[in-house]
Formats: C-alpha cells, structure tokens, sequence
C-alpha cells in the first residue's frame, strides 16, 4: 500500500478476504467489510454473525444490528482506520457488491478511488510453492480426466454424455468440477460454447475444455481432437495453433510486458492467415479462482514476474466448421515458462 500510494484498503466477502485473511464470512445484503490502513485492520461485521466468524480471526470487529443499520458502526470503524476521511485513496475490492462500494464512497467523500490491482491482487498473482503444488496435482487429475473424456468417445454420444465421463472421473480421485465444455463439431467455433445435445458423428472435430479444482485450486486445459480420419484443413489449423502456443511460451520471461506473450501468439496465427479468426485474448491468470490477474492480452503492460501462472490458449474458430483451442497453465520461472500439464497437445485422433 505504501507502495502504490494507497491510504486504505476495503475488501468484500470474496476471494480477496479469503485469501489474504483466511476468511469466508456468509455473504448477503448486510454490509461486511475488512478496512486496511496502513496502521490499523478491523471489520464491519454484522451482529448476526459476529459470533461465527470469531472463531476463525482475532481481527477487532465493528459490529452493528439489523435494527439500527450500519451507518455508526461504519463510522468508528474508519475513524479507527486512522485516515482522513476528506483526503486518501481508496482500493476497493472490485469483487465485492456495488452497494458495499457505493456506501464506502458516501462514507468518504473526498477519496480517490482505485481497484485492488496494484496491491492484493498483485500479491495474489506471485504464487508460493505451496500454490504450485496445489495448482500442480490438480492439472495432473485434470489430463487423466480429459484423457478419460476422449477415450470414452463413440458415435451416437452427445455432448452430455462425454462431460459425464470427465465428472466422474473427477469424483473418483477427490476433485470436484470446476466447468466442463465438450463441443462436437461446428460447437468447437463457440469460443464459450455449452456443453449440450449434440450427437458425436463420423468425420467430426471434438474440443474439449474441462477443470477441476483440488486443494482449493483449480484447472483449466484445453485439447483438441478429432473422431475419425481427421480433414486436413483441421490438421492445418492445429499445427498453426500450436505454433502460436510455442511462441507464446517461448516469449514467457520475468519482466516481459503481457501484451507481448498475446502478440507473439497473435503473430503466428495472423502470418498464417487465420488472424480474424483468433476472437479472445491469449490467456488469463488463474490462482484461487479461475480467471485472475494477470490477464494476458494485447492491451496490458503489466510486466510478468516469477510465481505468475496465467493460460496460454490461442485459438481459430472457423464458423460452421470447427475450432482449434489448445490450452496450457503455466508456472512463470525465473529462467521461462513452466507447462502444468503433462499431455502433448498433438490432435487426439479417436474412432
């Protein structure tokens, strides 16, 4: 905070919470709320509650009752912060309810506002060991689940069935499913298509997107295949997509702008002449959630550094055709990137 010039820090009942204070109060309509000065940290905690969330953290609690409102205790609570309520700037957790943000900034009619990018999400996204083992043992259920998924394929399935395949393999090791994406076909061009009715038939392109989450972490892989003698403007395709993964890998070094990683992807799949067909940024950062910083596209600066684990997942959607996807999570190292999956990327030919 000092840092980034931030005077106080206001955080919701969301995953910010949840990680920095090891917190999951219940979260509803009633304001709850961590303040961090850079002297003092306290909540606004709903009577109601106050008592449960105790038993988890030491932290002084403002508390305040359904009859009365939140208003006073909301008041001693940034009194207690130490701030000047007519000059500072505010972080607000850009995950928490517009109306806890809005009666923060009532509260402090002078702050400047900013989001929590420069200070717990920053931290969020420099991952220890202990997150890399984690994220780690759940990409490796993930490649046997997604594995289990194309093995299984056979004409007359739909979609439904294949998605099934992959749940229950995650069950059977501990895991719990994160989303599963099985598109057939022309699906495959959806870049977020839902998993459906679709009949599996002869000569038809198969991508599978699928995660789980284990240890509090989650998955996120995405392979392509095919299900019987593949079109050779589908091998076309893939053997440009993976190139555009390889670049992107390749370019992954600490202190590399992540608008670089996306234009190296970018690159390889416009030189290849498929550039309007590339619809989405290169990849995203994944942490305790699913989608985190830093979010890798052509528009950010942000520099990477080590413990950054983001995906890299060019893709080229060719409407009423198919789509080609290939996903990897990767660990950032000091010497490039780390791919958390242990499959090849090689099309998975099946039938």
């Amino acid at each position: 905070m000092q840092e980034e010039g931030v005077d106080l820090t206001v955080l919701g009942p969301t995953n910010h919470l949840r990680w920095l204070a090891g917190l999951d109060p219940h979260g509803d309509e009633r304001p709850v709320m961590l303040f961090i000065s850079q002297a003092y940290a306290g909540m606004l905690m709903p009577v109601l509650n106050a008592a449960s969330v105790r038993q988890h953290t030491d932290l002084p609690f403002h508390t305040w009752r359904d009859d009365e409102g939140p208003a006073s205790a909301l008041g001693d609570l940034i009194a207690a912060t130490g701030v000047d309520p007519a000059n500072l700037n505010v972080a607000l957790d850009e995950g928490m309810r517009a109306d806890f943000a809005l009666r923060v900034l009532d509260a402090l009619p002078g702050a400047r506002r900013t989001f929590t990018h420069g200070t717990v999400s920053a931290l969020r996204s420099e991952k220890e060991e202990t997150e890399y083992r984690a994220l780690k043992a759940c990409a490796l259920i993930n490649d046997r689940a997604v594995m289990a998924g194309f093995d299984a394929l056979r004409e007359g399935m739909t979609e439904k069935d294949v998605a099934e395949v992959i749940a229950a393999h995650y069950a059977s090791e501990g895991a719990e499913t994160e989303f599963i994406s099985v598109c057939f076909g022309a699906n495959g061009a959806f870049c977020h298509h839902h998993t459906g009715e679709t009949r599996l038939r002869r000569d038809m392109a198969v991508l599978i997107d699928a995660g789980c989450r284990y240890m509090g972490y989650p998955s996120d892989m995405t392979r392509s295949g095919w299900f019987g003698a593949p079109d050779p403007d589908y091998l076309k395709v893939v053997s440009v997509v993976e190139g555009a993964v390889a670049a992107a890998l390749a370019a992954s070094k600490p202190g590399v702008p992540a608008r670089d990683i996306d234009r190296a992807a970018r690159g390889v799949i416009t030189e290849a002449g498929y550039g309007p067909n590339f619809l989405h940024r290169t990849g995203h950062g994944l942490g305790i959630e699913l989608h985190e910083e830093p979010y890798i596209s052509g528009a950010s600066e942000r520099p990477l550094g080590p413990g950054n684990v983001y995906s890299i997942e060019p893709g080229v959607y060719l409407a009423d055709r198919f789509g080609v996807r290939l996903e990897e999570i990767v660990f950032l190292r000091p010497e490039g990137a780390e791919v958390l999956s242990e499959l090849p990327r090689t099309p998975v030919i099946r039938g």
